[in-house]
């Protein structure tokens, strides 16, 4: 195709994502004016973002050029999309800090970029924003305190980033959000009290930043819809509240290296979704409004869904799971200061893949019963100061595939069987 063709048409949607138009960008985009929706994601694109684009851009509602190697700055964005914008940007080089963005964008994805910075303009933008993310990017200085004006935000996704200081309390006005991951950050303080309003999450990934004080009773009675939570590598003290085991959707459970004291409470039995097998995916619905679809007299809402994915440790390494997230179980509270022994009541938890309490100070035996956790597929209960003989009934797990139980007293023969 020659660089000057002129298209004899004007597209009102332009659908080539994985098609490969790159490395530059096809010229003949510039003469298109009327353009609703432009999906070149995953077109092999490692072009500068050229000045024309913009241009292009101003009829579009729905724009993603994600999955290129796009380099460049992005100009101010406030006038460059038509109203009520989807924006996925995603998966490219972009440098420098986030601009001014359009003040009814609903859906906005810069993820997986070089930009930097504050986000402090992130406050211009209007009350329809419904997912952001940010993540893997070196953007910096504290969080905002604007987040009240967003009540529909669904998804907030800044984690494997440079924030640092304490999560606002603005937050917990945040009365839509299903998912927030904040992990990977410097952020710092305790959790805010005003989340106990943020009644619809489901995923809360905090890990490795330096939060501290103790991990809020209230998260079992306020948060009843969480299926996962990650405050692991923190800085959190104080004993686990059995108040957590009202926590009946929980699948994945990690408190893992932080300075956490006492036992293990008893009623972890209680998890629920621990003794059931799960969905593959952890899905999260909402609604919105397209205002592209609408009639004379009213607008009709449209669902969607967004599939989460977590880093879970499984197996001495970290792991991003998706498409089979929904299907691990898994509690990890190793590298804590807990003691006592280990609950009988954890047998209860038959669905269960995936237990740590490795690096701690248990006690007493390990249970006869443990065998019944016939879903285990790694069991770390090393550097501890358990006694007594190593259950037999381990020979019963057929899954098992990683089994640490060294430094600790225990005694007697190693059971043999399939896995052992």
């Amino acid at each position: 195709m020659s660089l000057e063709w002129v298209p004899p048409f004007q597209l009102f949607d332009l659908l080539s994502a994985s098609c490969k138009l790159g490395p530059h960008f096809p010229s003949w985009l510039r003469t298109q004016n009327r353009l609703s929706e432009l999906d070149i994601s995953n077109s092999e694109i490692s072009d500068v973002l050229p000045d024309w684009f913009w241009n292009v851009t101003s009829t579009v509602n729905t724009l993603s050029i994600s999955n290129n190697r796009i380099k460049g700055t992005l100009p101010n964005l406030s006038s460059t999309f038509e109203r009520f914008s989807n924006i996925d940007m995603s998966s490219n080089c972009f440098e420098g800090s986030i601009p001014q963005l359009p003040y009814d964008v609903q859906w906005l994805d810069l993820s997986n970029n070089k930009l930097s910075r504050s986000i402090s303009l992130l406050c211009t933008v209007g009350t329809e924003l419904l997912l952001l993310d940010l993540s893997n990017n070196s953007l910096s200085g504290g969080l905002p305190n604007c987040w009240a004006q967003w009540k529909s935000l669904a998804v907030l996704n800044l984690e494997n980033n440079r924030f640092s200081g304490q999560i606002p309390n603005s937050f917990g006005s945040l009365r839509s959000i299903r998912t927030l991951h904040l992990r990977n950050n410097n952020l710092t303080g305790e959790l805010p009290l005003s989340f106990k309003n943020c009644t619809s999450l489901r995923f809360i990934d905090l890990a490795k930043n330096r939060l501290s004080g103790k991990i809020p009773e209230w998260i079992g009675g306020s948060l009843p819809n969480l299926i996962v939570l990650n405050l692991g590598s923190n800085r959190f003290s104080g004993g686990i509240s059995p108040k957590l085991c009202q926590l009946k959707n929980i699948q994945i459970l990690d408190l893992s290296s932080n300075n956490m004291l006492g036992v293990v409470p008893r009623c972890v039995g209680s998890f629920i979704a621990m003794t059931k097998k799960g969905s593959l995916v952890i899905a999260h619905n909402y609604s919105f409004t397209d205002y592209d679809n609408c009639s004379y007299f009213n607008c009709m809402p449209t669902n969607a869904s967004y599939v989460d994915r977590a880093l879970v440790k499984w197996k001495a390494r970290e792991f991003d799971f998706k498409s089979t997230l929904g299907l691990v179980k898994s509690i990890d509270l190793s590298s804590n200061k807990l003691s006592g022994e280990i609950p009988e009541e954890v047998i209860d938890l038959v669905e269960l893949v995936s237990l740590n309490l490795s690096r701690n100070n248990l006690t007493r035996l390990i249970p006869a019963r443990i065998g019944q956790l016939k879903s285990l597929e790694v069991l770390d209960l090393s550097r501890n100061q358990l006694f007594g003989e190593i259950p037999a009934s381990l020979v019963e797990i057929s899954d098992l595939s990683v089994l640490d139980l060294s430094d600790n007293n225990l005694s007697g023969k190693i059971p043999q069987g399939t896995q052992l």
